[in-house]
């Protein structure tokens, strides 16, 4: 029977996530206590999203809620405290996520130094408008419309355990560390199924949600940082080459399938709960 083992949802775009027992789907993604997943972003002084990619210091800086604040925390810095309420004279500035413009509100100065002063470079924090949409791409997503908030591009990632296992063996035989999952930044990780049967899975069904696999997920150089340390190690890509590399992306390695909802938002998911996979063959 196949479990779902993990949910995970990441307050702050790159950033640290929270591990939960239980979350609430939103056609946009995981939601726990009012607070969507990638809902917030930090961004350069033209409003372009900074990620691990080139600031791996963003792995520490970890998120908790506290009542009506999101509070983050960093190595040498005061705790960050962020109401969850909106005030209605919030500014906005206009986000960029890869090609997307967004609109945002400005979490204010005092977030933006905080920020500034972790990544030793001027930034601001965002969070998405109430207003916005951010549509999906229909290219994978087969002419279903769906939107998401600052995440990549889908509203979901998800990965069974047995994937990040089979990985594993591989990096242990190469004479290499093992990976933990946290280096892939899934949302929503699945026990019981087969080693990448995601890629190849019609819907998984929780109950009465229902999660269709649409684009498998090209990896960049991210799962090379330490999401404990923020330090960069090695690379887990040159292992990936001979076994996870996908002709429909140009050869791109892939580990892991963005998901959209099709059915069931508002549902709770619960970790331990069934989940049933409908391979798409």
């Amino acid at each position: 029977m196949a479990t779902l083992s993990s949910l995970i949802l990441y307050p702050v775009k790159s950033c640290g996530g929270l591990s939960l027992q239980q979350a609430t789907l939103t056609v946009q993604g995981l939601q726990h206590a009012g607070i969507g997943d990638r809902e917030w972003a930090v961004v350069d002084p033209s409003g372009v999203c900074l990620t691990q990619r080139e600031y791996p210091r963003m792995a520490l800086i970890r998120p908790q809620l506290a009542g009506d604040q999101l509070v983050l925390s960093a190595p040498d810095m005061p705790a960050l405290q962020l109401a969850l309420a909106r005030s209605a004279g919030d500014a906005t500035l206009t986000v960029q996520v890869w090609e997307d413009q967004v609109l945002a509100s400005d979490s204010g100065q005092q977030a933006a130094d905080w920020f500034s002063a972790v990544l030793g470079v001027s930034c601001r924090l965002a969070r998405f408008h109430p207003q916005a949409e951010r549509a999906v791409s229909q290219t994978w997503s087969g002419g279903i419309a769906a939107t998401t908030l600052f995440s990549d591009g889908y509203p979901l990632l998800l990965i069974s355990q047995a994937s990040l296992d089979e990985l594993n063996q591989r990096l242990l035989r190469a004479g290499r560390a093992a990976l933990p999952m946290n280096r892939f930044r899934p949302n929503v990780v699945v026990d019981g199924i087969e080693a990448f049967d995601e890629d190849y899975t019609e819907t998984f069904a929780l109950g009465e949600a229902v999660l269709k696999p649409v684009k498998p997920c090209p990896r960049c150089p991210m799962p090379s940082v330490d999401q404990d340390s923020g330090v960069v190690g090695p690379d887990p890509l040159d292992i990936m080459q001979s076994f996870r590399a996908k002709p429909e992306l140009e050869g791109a390695l892939c580990f892991g399938m963005n998901c959209l909802v099709l059915a069931g938002a508002g549902q709770v998911l619960r970790v331990g709960q069934e989940v049933e996979a409908t391979l798409a063959f």
